[in-house]
């Protein structure tokens, strides 16, 4: 493990890169940034997310995670700024390609994915929504009702989550079909990007990786596997073989989480 976990006191008084993160979820966007200081090969130190520290809060600014907080410098929330933080530290594997065009392309796809409304936030609301019904597999009603307040989930979009999960599914299975055929096993041009590890992380939320590699919360892993059968049409098998490439080849397995 390249970090360890510090205390919220030890946190504000420590400098360097300081990262709230929750426990015992694999959290793309969490994950996520662990793998980008990890080849980038950047020392940080985590401390776990608790929602009802007030201090916490006063120090982060949200009740939420990823939050980075680097030195005396103000937090950053936004996947993109945490990203670009990332990519002009340490030394190791590029995360956004140098070529403009490439990069552009990069950077859409990890908007697809993290974005609100992105397939990682749609997905979230999927389960959401199934706990607000009381349906199987969704988030226990109590964490249902406070997620809903807090993504902004809609009844009257009530089924559409679902359908929009679907299609960003599927156009994530057109372009690795597509790289696939240039021979290519990355999501953009020839070389691993964020997109690819946004890519691997946002799985959790479909397939977790196996106990061994992911302990997570045993509740919150049977409602990450438990899809619907068009989200299981729509989950294709090349998705997934793109995730544990990733994770074999890239990323640091077991998850610390």
């Amino acid at each position: 493990m390249s970090f360890e976990y510090i205390s919220l006191e030890q946190a504000v008084s420590a400098s360097g890169p300081r990262m709230v993160v929750p426990q015992g979820i694999p959290s793309p966007w969490s994950e996520a940034v662990k793998g980008f200081f990890h080849l980038r090969g950047i020392s940080w130190q985590a401390l776990y997310l608790d929602q009802r520290n007030d201090a916490m809060k006063q120090w982060t600014g949200k009740r939420s995670a990823p939050v980075l907080m680097v030195d005396n410098q103000p937090p950053v929330h936004r996947w993109q700024d945490i990203l670009a933080f990332a990519h002009t530290q340490g030394e190791g594997a590029e995360l956004l390609p140098q070529d403009p065009q490439q990069k552009q392309q990069v950077m859409a796809l990890c908007g697809s994915l993290m974005d609100e409304n992105g397939l990682a936030w749609n997905r979230r609301l999927v389960c959401i929504e199934k706990g607000l019904k009381q349906q199987p597999g969704g988030y226990p009603e109590f964490i249902a009702n406070y997620l809903g307040k807090k993504y902004g989930y809609d009844d009257s979009h009530s089924g559409d989550y679902v359908s929009r999960v679907c299609t960003q599914l599927q156009q994530l299975t057109q372009q690795l079909e597509q790289q696939n055929q240039a021979g290519s096993r990355f999501l953009v041009g020839d070389q691993l990007s964020a997109a690819d590890i946004y890519c691997a992380c946002v799985m959790a939320f479909f397939k977790p990786l196996t106990h061994e590699q992911c302990a997570m919360s045993p509740v919150i892993r049977e409602v990450f596997e438990s899809l619907s059968e068009a989200e299981q049409q729509a989950l294709d098998p090349i998705l997934i073989q793109h995730r544990d490439f990733i994770y074999q080849q890239y990323l640091e397995l077991p998850l610390s989480l």
